[in-house]
């Protein structure tokens, strides 16, 4: 099935950046990680730019430059071995992309400041959501007491969200009542945060786009997503609750997101779908996301092959899902049990068929850190679900 908006293999006006030249990524997590293996496989050098010499994706890249994020010295490095630049999280700060867009003169960097700080921001990106038309939950600015005294009580009870630097859960509080909304606002720090009203969920989508300098946009089938404790713990694709005109309205949402934001890149975006069968975006993250793993294994051409062609002006081209699967997120928890340090039983779950083991090369292993996944392959989705389940049992992963 064809899963974007240009034909399969349409051509790029942008000026292409060929195999052989270096690819610079600010961030050295795992997504960095997974980008370098996808642009080494392509034949490109790497440039990682991240303060911890022990970084995932500085592990692996040809280039680690070891400085912070605003560090004038790192950045200015970073700019002249690289050919265009990417980021591999939305904390980057947006005026580091600004500035590398300057030094590095008509290289490009993608996504652009300008878009990465919108995402930055929960109030900008809802004010975003709404200009493009797409709906998103009742909310309110909670920037000081007397705001929390005035807020409508419709949108209690309520989530609380800074709308800054909050990622997995971070930086939420649930609230019932105004006391509630108060204490927990003084929790979060007294800082910048947006009230969303609590909605009845039936269950969450994301969307991944890519978008290109030329406008073409494709786009990754819709994942149906399962948190725990704020985290994502599965992912199946494709959706088995989504039917084919919600998910052709979910990607066409995500698509207008991302060209009002004038985005080069991978976007995803998260969407909540509700009991009644209304569909309401939540947020969304400018850099490959944790749900669209599977495609490295799942798909013709992943997310991080995307973001590779992206930023050099490659064909986007519209990737195909080969085999149903389901993905499952591989916390520090299960390095532990009863308090004693354990290697989960790799083995006994690598004998399982169509499984795909990915670890992240981190050095430690600590509850609720992304040590890595695992995404099971199959020839239709019941099967795939089948053995999704047996592989948790055996790592003692209680998802379901």
């Amino acid at each position: 099935m064809m899963q974007g908006t240009e034909a399969r293999g349409a051509p790029s006006t942008h000026e292409f950046i060929a195999p052989g030249a270096t690819l610079g990524v600010m961030g050295g997590g795992q997504l960095a990680r997974m980008f370098a293996h996808a642009a080494q496989k392509m034949g490109y050098a790497v440039a990682v730019l991240d303060p911890d010499p022990t970084s995932p994706a500085g592990l692996v890249a040809h280039h680690h430059i070891r400085s912070g994020y605003q560090d004038a010295a790192g950045l200015a490095e970073m700019a002249q071995c690289s050919a265009a630049v990417t980021t591999e999280f939305e904390n980057v700060p947006a005026s580091s992309l600004a500035m590398l867009a300057t030094l590095a003169a008509s290289r490009p960097v993608a996504p652009g400041a300008a878009a990465v700080a919108v995402c930055q921001d929960r109030a900008a990106e809802k004010a975003h959501f709404v200009r493009c038309g797409v709906p998103c939950a009742p909310h309110a600015l909670v920037e000081s007491a007397a705001q929390i005294a005035g807020i409508d009580a419709s949108l209690l009870p309520g989530i609380l969200k800074t709308t800054r630097l909050g990622y997995d859960g971070k930086g939420q509080v649930r609230v019932t009542g105004r006391d509630e909304l108060a204490a927990a606002w003084v929790e979060l720090g007294s800082v910048s945060c947006v009230l969303e009203k609590l909605l009845p969920l039936a269950f969450e989508i994301s969307v991944i786009v890519a978008r290109g300098a030329d406008g073409v946009v494709v786009h990754l089938p819709a994942q149906q997503n399962l948190h725990r404790d704020g985290v994502l713990a599965v992912t199946r694709v494709p959706a088995p609750d989504l039917g084919a005109e919600l998910q052709a309205t979910a990607v066409a949402a995500a698509g207008r997101i991302a060209t009002a934001l004038g985005y080069v890149g991978v976007l995803c975006v998260e969407f909540f779908v509700l009991q009644d069968g209304a569909l309401v975006a939540n947020e969304m993250a400018p850099r490959p996301h944790n749900s669209g793993h599977y495609s490295i294994d799942a798909c013709d051409v992943s997310q991080f092959d995307l973001q590779v062609r992206a930023m050099t002006g490659a064909p986007l081209v519209a990737p195909r899902l080969h085999s149903p699967c389901v993905m499952l997120n591989l916390l520090g928890d299960l390095w532990f049990d009863v308090g004693r340090e354990v290697e989960p039983d790799w083995a006994s779950v690598l004998a399982l068929p169509g499984v795909h083991l990915h670890l992240y090369g981190k050095a430690e292993a600590r509850p609720g850190r992304k040590m890595g996944h695992l995404t099971v392959t199959a020839v239709d989705a019941m099967q795939a679900d089948a053995v999704a389940r047996q592989a948790a049992a055996r790592l003692g992963l209680e998802v379901w």
